[in-house]
């Protein structure tokens, strides 16, 4: 990583103090990885400050485990700062945050034609509408004969956030939501002309951790 360097162990220790009461959270993911993974401090010396790492792995990988808001300028720093950064955030403290429906390859070439709406329904308008800028285009369920077709994933979901975090949207490296359980969901973004579809790609917690952990035992988090 240009412009970085892993700093001396006594240094490291003199920083993470400047990081008291981590949560239970915070401190379980963290365990799930191997110790030499863990909080890796590193220096800029072109910007002249230290930055630590939650986890680095040796393929060059940081992963931030994130427990509370961060603010737009923070969130830049650190991606700025990262060539390979995942965020980890901790869901379960999100307002108004639901899982909903399974949703289909939002890839698909048979839904190019259409856009997804903006609603906690799985509907979806044409988008020869949109660029008609039709003021109340035609609204269509999958039950629709255009869609009916088109089959449901089970790792593809929407979702309902009342009071959401927006700085996550912003998020130029990966946003991995941790709402306890097996499984964590990555918050992905479909590029469309009535604006960016939202929604959320199911991930094994296993597969996530393992992933990075390379050929060592994966640990459970209880």
């Amino acid at each position: 990583m240009a412009g970085l360097e892993v700093v001396a162990a006594e240094t490291s220790e003199k920083i993470l103090r400047l990081y008291p009461n981590e949560t239970a959270w915070h401190s379980d993911w963290k365990k799930a990885f191997p110790e030499a993974y863990r909080e890796k401090t590193f220096l800029n010396r072109k910007e002249g400050y230290y930055h630590r790492a939650d986890i680095f792995t040796p393929c060059g990988t940081a992963i931030e485990f994130q427990n509370s808001p961060l603010c737009l300028e923070e969130l830049r720093s650190r991606e700025a700062f990262y060539p390979n950064l995942i965020w980890v955030v901790n869901g379960a403290k999100f307002k108004g945050f639901k899982v909903l429906k399974h949703l289909p390859d939002v890839a698909d070439s048979r839904l190019s034609a259409f856009e997804f709406s903006h609603t906690s329904n799985l509907t979806m308008v044409r988008k020869s509408d949109i660029i008609l800028g039709v003021e109340k285009p035609k609204v269509m369920t999958f039950h629709h004969p255009e869609l009916r077709n088109v089959p449901l994933t089970s790792y593809y979901y929407s979702f309902r956030w009342s009071h959401p975090h927006r700085v996550w949207y912003e998020a130029k490296c990966p946003i991995i939501i941790d709402l306890g359980g097996y499984f964590l969901y990555q918050l992905k973004q479909r590029s469309q002309l009535n604006g960016n579809y939202a929604y959320l790609q199911m991930i094994p917690r296993k597969n996530f951790i393992t992933q990075y952990c390379g050929n060592l035992p994966y640990t459970q988090i209880l």
